[in-house]
């Protein structure tokens, strides 16, 4: 083909430059896509970083007029969960910084992590007993909710989000040897806590 017949195709634009794209332009249509794929997402996080399921609701509409408040700010290079899930994180800590009674700015390790593992363990069912389909599960999803908090939502994000550990790094705002570690003492603290588990069930 001649050179002058040659006409120049552009790269076609990736997932993440569309939606990019969308957020600076304000996109109703494409926000609501995204609600749609991620809200039952984001409401099982919430529900696990807040311990309980009220004001979880009023929270999601919080994190999407934020989304789309700050879209301009999504970099397109990145994956959209990370900075999405960071958002939540951001104002689910905001929430629990407003129930506390005790000053985060004199807790050591940070703010949002000294918060979390503040936390009590919940007297909720877990969004991993909610997803329970079969008695094998709802044992995991037992002994998972039996971890710390920030161990569960270390081993939430990397295998049920499947996100990287880079991608959890900046979810969480650590460092990638902080996430690395948690990742193992939480896949440890629920081996242990399985075979306690299915220890106990075989002596009832």
């Amino acid at each position: 083909m001649p050179a002058a017949a040659m006409t120049f195709m552009p790269p076609a634009e990736t997932e993440s430059e569309r939606i990019a794209r969308g957020l600076r332009e304000r996109d109703i249509e494409l926000l609501g896509g995204l609600v749609e794929q991620y809200q039952v997402r984001l409401v099982r996080y919430l529900i696990h970083l807040l311990g309980r399921r009220e004001q979880v609701e009023d929270l999601v509409q919080e994190i999407w007029l934020r989304v789309l408040e700050r879209g301009w700010q999504y970099d397109s290079r990145l994956r959209f969960e990370p900075w999405l899930f960071a958002i939540a994180r951001h104002l689910a800590v905001d929430l629990l910084r407003r129930r506390d009674s005790r000053s985060l700015a004199t807790a050591p390790g940070g703010g949002g992590d000294a918060l979390l593992a503040r936390r009590p363990s919940p007297g909720y069912p877990s969004p991993f007993e909610a997803a329970a389909r079969t008695e094998d599960a709802a044992r995991l999803a037992s002994c998972l909710g039996a971890l710390g908090p920030l161990y569960r939502e270390a081993l939430l994000l990397r295998f049920q989000e499947e996100m990287s550990l880079q991608e959890i790094a900046r979810v969480v705002e650590a460092p990638v040897s902080t996430v690395s570690s948690r990742i193992y003492r939480g896949l440890a603290a629920l081996r242990a806590e399985l075979e306690r588990n299915e220890n106990a069930h075989r002596r009832s």
